[in-house]
Order: structure tokens, then C-alpha cells, then sequence
């Protein structure tokens, strides 16, 4: 049987076909994108995990900024963005009061 999708057919406007070649490269991009905003998250859970304060603030300073680049890009929703940073801020706060 077949496997997986369907293979896509090739457009035959010139104007559907440089979308298609568009339509590559944005996906790559946001790709990236998402993958950096996952991984800068990430880090901070396991500094917090860690209970490593200093690294944990430093890291979630960075974070800030990249969640903020993908969430005015449109990868992410905005607030889905502000609600990750709110969680993780708390996270942070908690571990300087402890």
C-alpha cells in the first residue's frame, strides 16, 4: 500500500510554483524558529529543576527575548507566549525565595 501522504503534484501557474519554493523556505524558517523557542524553555526548566538560581535568571532573561521574537512572528500565539513566560517566571521567583 501507499506510504504515509500523498505525493504532492507539482503547480502549473508559475505563480503556484513560486509559492511552492516559498512555502519551503518559510516552513524552514519557522522550523527553526519553534525549535529555539522549545529549547530556550527548556533550559530554564531544567536550571530551575536543578535549583541553580543564577543560571536560571540568566536563562530566563534569554528566553524572554526569544519567545518574544517567535510570538510577534506569528509561530506561536501571543498568549500562549505570555502564559509560558508567566509559568516560568513564577518557577524562577519561587526558586530565589527558597
Amino acid at each position: 500500500m501507499a506510504s504515509g501522504k500523498p505525493k504532492k503534484k507539482n503547480p502549473r501557474l508559475a505563480s503556484g510554483r513560486k509559492r511552492a519554493r516559498q512555502d519551503v523556505k518559510l516552513n524552514a524558517a519557522n522550523t527553526s524558529l519553534r525549535s529555539k523557542y522549545r529549547t530556550a524553555v527548556k533550559n530554564v526548566e531544567k536550571a530551575v529543576l536543578a535549583g541553580d538560581k543564577t543560571k536560571a535568571t540568566e536563562l530566563f532573561a534569554k528566553m524572554q527575548a526569544v519567545v518574544d521574537t517567535v510570538a510577534d512572528k506569528g509561530i506561536f500565539h501571543k498568549n500562549k507566549a505570555a502564559r509560558d513566560k508567566s509559568r516560568l517566571s513564577t518557577k524562577v521567583k519561587a526558586l530565589a525565595l527558597a
